[in-house]
């Protein structure tokens, strides 16, 4: 990540999800981990096929290392609503995804409620389309038992 674009130069909860947003479109994967806090906590509560929590950068930083070579995302049609807590936004916007093995690809809606604190995520709840991802992976028959 260049210094222009450093953690500690985004300030506000707008810009850091810009710049993660950003990031996971130009598949800049190793450096994402930085926008989070040290003890950041990642709630995902619609993943398949069980709700996943994600605690600390380090684990972070190990989940986005998973996706490099195995996904490539866009992040498009992005709207950030700003909330009465100034530390809060929440994000809609639309993933254009393929799975770079098969070529398989997937389109859909998600919401990202992000909590940022002296310019990184110190909370995330992110609800994907978690059945258009594993449908994509040609993971949805074994998960959903069939």
């Amino acid at each position: 990540m260049p210094a222009s674009d450093s953690p500690t130069s985004i300030r506000t909860p707008r810009e850091v999800f810009e710049r993660l947003a950003a990031g996971i479109s130009a598949g800049e994967w190793e450096g994402l981990a930085e926008l989070y806090a040290e003890d950041v906590v990642v709630e995902i509560p619609l993943a398949i096929p069980a709700p996943m929590r994600i605690e600390g950068r380090k684990e972070v930083a190990r989940h986005f290392h998973d996706r490099i070579g195995l996904l490539k995302l866009r992040v498009l049609d992005q709207v950030v609503h700003e909330t009465a807590d100034p530390e809060v936004v929440i994000a809609e916007f639309t993933h254009q995804g393929e799975v770079l093995a098969t070529g398989r690809t997937w389109t859909s809606r998600n919401i990202q409620v992000l909590r940022v604190r002296d310019g990184l995520i110190v909370s995330s709840r992110d609800y994907h389309d978690h059945v258009q991802i594993n449908q994509a992976f040609g993971r949805l028959p074994e998960l959903l038992g069939g």
